[in-house]
């Protein structure tokens, strides 16, 4: 059976926006977009006090680490051998090569146009998910999600007339090439939310992608600073550890599994917006008329997708 939700026809049991279980997995993606949007100059903040690659390392590993115990201390039972061997996989490609052009892209760019750029995701999921057959998006998602890339390439353009401060072309694009690996994850992982538990599931991938990437991040981790990290570094990365990759993480496998990856994904559109004005408070990042623009297209892209 298929679920007819807003503008996509997702694949599965049926659902009804009418659920009280759906509108809470709606709530809940929007405290996830709330957690990412400010982990964004969280992340910016952190990598300004170590090398990336360090605290990418660190805080991927501390995820890791407590999904497992949570796994374990709860004795949730895991899934086949095959399965998880699939997941750990995946998790290579979600968690650890998204993870690493998140946090390099990052470092290079300002928080808040790393934010625009990273919401191409949803456009991305949709396209990957059509062709797969995983989400159908009709005439009004096709236009929102045609916007929401507009969107994208203002904030771009932006960037390439030298209009954002400390921006630059290399961090947004490392930026779109983690948005792309995101959403090519995301539609691969879509059948495994269905038959694998939301922390399982969680555990699993974060494993997957902590693995290759503390190999990488192996020297950088050995040869920064620790001892010079002040306490707000130690809080940077506790938050983009715990509250972006354990918590909100959980909130958008429960949301894949419930109402499909498209309508999930668009709730990251909520990010730019969230992640522009934190960084304007936080990191003082004046929004520059480019993001402004920008922000309004995307957002008009995720309106008319979800209406």
């Amino acid at each position: 059976m298929s679920s007819i939700v807003g503008d996509t026809v997702t694949p599965g049991p049926a659902t009804s926006t009418a659920r009280p279980g759906v509108w809470l997995t709606e709530l809940s993606l929007v405290l996830m977009a709330l957690i990412w949007g400010v982990n964004f100059s969280v992340v910016k903040f952190g990598t300004s006090l170590v090398d990336p690659l360090a605290y990418n390392g660190l805080r991927v590993a501390l995820a890791a680490t407590l999904l497992v115990a949570i796994v374990a201390i709860g004795r949730m039972p895991l899934p086949s051998a095959r399965t998880s061997a699939a997941l750990l996989g995946l998790g290579v490609l979600g968690n650890g090569v998204y993870q690493f052009f998140f946090v390099e892209g990052i470092a290079l760019t300002r928080a808040s146009d790393a934010a625009l750029v990273i919401s191409a995701s949803p456009a991305f999921i949709a396209i990957i998910g059509r062709v797969r057959g995983v989400d159908r998006v009709n005439r009004k998602g096709v236009i929102g999600i045609a916007l929401s890339v507009a969107g994208i390439g203002l904030v771009v353009y932006g960037t390439s007339q030298g209009d954002a401060g400390h921006a630059s072309l290399l961090g947004d694009a490392l930026v779109l090439c983690g948005s792309l690996s995101w959403a090519i994850y995301t539609v691969l992982l879509k059948p495994y939310t269905e038959r694998v538990g939301g922390m399982q599931l969680s555990a699993l991938t974060m494993l997957g992608g902590a693995v290759p990437l503390l190999v990488i991040a192996w020297p950088a981790l050995t040869h920064a600073n620790w001892g010079a990290m002040p306490p707000l570094g130690w809080t940077a990365v506790a938050y983009s550890g715990v509250f972006a990759l354990v918590i909100a993480y959980y909130f958008w496998y429960r949301g894949v599994r419930t109402i499909g990856p498209t309508r999930t994904a668009m709730y990251s559109n909520l990010q730019p917006l969230i992640a522009v004005l934190v960084a304007w408070v936080m990191l003082h990042e004046t929004p520059t008329p480019w993001q402004a623009v920008g922000a309004l297209c995307i957002m008009g892209g995720l309106l008319l997708t979800r209406s």
